[in-house]
């Protein structure tokens, strides 16, 4: 069976949730297989690819419910990765992505990876005094979406985020840039123009709120999202900075959420996560792991009223038809 769990050890629920994240994506698995397995025992201990291939291969002996993600935990330590504290997933996410990618030799394997997840964004600032402008390309690992508008009012859907993620933005008074053309600081406009998406797209929802007394809180409300996204219809044509080949590929069906529980200083993370050889849902709560309905996975859409309640965190879509 796939649907192994991992035993928790000890504030491991997010390095748990991830990790059932990456080892049911049958892409990175096909990838983690053909790694370059280190020489000595030294280099192995200490190699994350490598270990979360021993740990892939101890879940599918399927001769017990759990097995302890050990090895993999020690191994994150070495790499300064903390154990036994909370962590937060999407930075977690982004420190076990960066380890992989660092410790993988081969470079089609790098580029496998990346071709995986890594989103290509085209950063546009315009002068508005004159035709000076400036465009930059850059890679994310996940959207950072905002689930509050500038006036602090919640966006209502996942496809609202996204709009607003990508809207243009007038930098005036203190946020203005030096037009090299001007001689001085003018208006600019800033835009993000969506250039490539990967096979699997991550969607990080900012629901962890920064005020300005250092306090965080956790922004619970409802914030509902589709099984099947088409990026192509939810942004406009001045969103996009892609071929028709391209964005003929933007059709996603979702794969994965990793959803938090709890309060921003003391929570818990679990996953739910579409089996790719059933299409049957499961959820992956440390050691155990039941088989659910779409209708439970709608359960993490969130509730205001129920502030501890189990709110999706990071969202993972996968490509419908990739090239």
């Amino acid at each position: 069976t796939e649907a192994i769990g991992l035993y928790n050890l000890g504030q491991s629920c997010c390095l748990n949730s991830l990790l059932q994240v990456f080892l049911m994506n049958l892409r990175f698995t096909g990838i983690l297989r053909r790694i370059t397995i280190p020489s000595s025992p030294v280099q192995r201990r200490s190699n994350v690819p490598y270990q979360m291939l021993l740990l892939l291969e101890k879940m599918q002996c399927g001769k017990c419910k759990a097995v302890g993600p050990t090895e993999l935990a020690r191994c994150l330590s070495e790499h300064r990765v903390k154990l036994f504290v909370q962590h937060d997933a999407a930075q977690l996410f982004l420190t076990l992505w960066n380890l992989l990618k660092k410790q993988m030799k081969k470079p089609e394997l790098i580029e496998e990876l990346s071709d995986l997840y890594i989103i290509c964004i085209q950063e546009n600032l315009a002068c508005q005094k004159c035709s000076f402008e400036i465009k930059s390309n850059s890679s994310m690992l996940t959207l950072p979406l905002p689930v509050l508008d500038a006036n602090s009012h919640r966006l209502k859907t996942l496809e609202d985020c996204l709009q607003y993620f990508f809207r243009p933005e007038e930098l005036t008074g203190q946020n203005m840039c030096f037009c090299q053309q001007c001689g001085r600081k003018t208006t600019f406009l800033q835009s993000m123009k969506l250039v490539h998406l990967p096979q699997t797209l991550t969607l990080h929802l900012k629901r962890f709120c920064f005020e300005r007394s250092s306090h965080t809180h956790k922004l619970s409300h409802s914030l509902p999202f589709p099984q099947e996204l088409d990026l192509r219809e939810v942004l406009t044509e001045n969103q996009c900075q892609a071929d028709d080949s391209e964005k003929a590929t933007w059709q996603y069906e979702l794969f994965a959420v990793v959803a938090h529980s709890g309060s921003s200083s003391c929570g818990h993370y679990c996953a739910y996560i579409r089996s790719l050889t059933e299409g049957k849902w499961y959820c992956f709560n440390d050691s155990e792991v039941c088989q659910v309905s779409w209708d439970d996975v709608k359960c993490t859409y969130g509730h205001s009223n129920l502030y501890w309640r189990e709110t999706a965190y990071l969202l993972f879509y996968m490509k419908k038809h990739p090239q």
